[in-house]
């Protein structure tokens, strides 16, 4: 049986924007694409300033972009925690992503109390394979 998220896609949305909204914002190019309990699909849209030297979109787009995927998985499984923070990211470069939006698909491999631990697959819109892959760990502060 599928577990229902503990935040819905709008609410995760409402969620950022009231809480993050230096991150999360009309200009940002981040959307939500979809949410489960302990997943989300988001999109970072494709925008010139994302693309360094050698006509690629850079590292620190990519990274932050798994970074948002996870904090989105998160809020799906866990609730409302704006002050989840990550502990520990760790990417690797598969290979060049092209010059187009990139998707991040996020799944939590183990929620505990304190720590949750995920992964992140990166493409480029368009492309099959894989342009990263990421492992992360976020933690929860603790409930009152």
């Amino acid at each position: 049986m599928t577990r229902k998220p503990a935040l819905s896609k709008a609410e995760i949305e409402a969620l950022l924007a009231r809480e993050f909204p230096q991150a999360f914002h009309a200009r940002s190019g981040l959307s939500i694409e979809h949410v489960e309990h302990g997943g989300a699909r988001v999109r970072q849209a494709y925008n010139d300033r994302h693309i360094r030297p050698g006509g690629t979109i850079s590292g620190p787009t990519m990274m932050a972009l798994a970074d948002f995927a996870m904090y989105v998985a998160v809020f799906s499984a866990e609730g409302p925690v704006p002050l989840a923070v990550t502990t520990n990211l760790n990417i690797n470069f598969l290979r060049k992503p092209a010059q187009a939006d990139v998707v991040a698909e996020a799944r939590l491999l183990k929620a505990g109390k304190r720590l949750v631990v995920g992964e992140v697959t990166i493409r480029s819109v368009g492309h099959e394979d894989p342009v990263a892959h990421v492992t992360a760990t976020y933690s929860i502060p603790p409930k009152p």
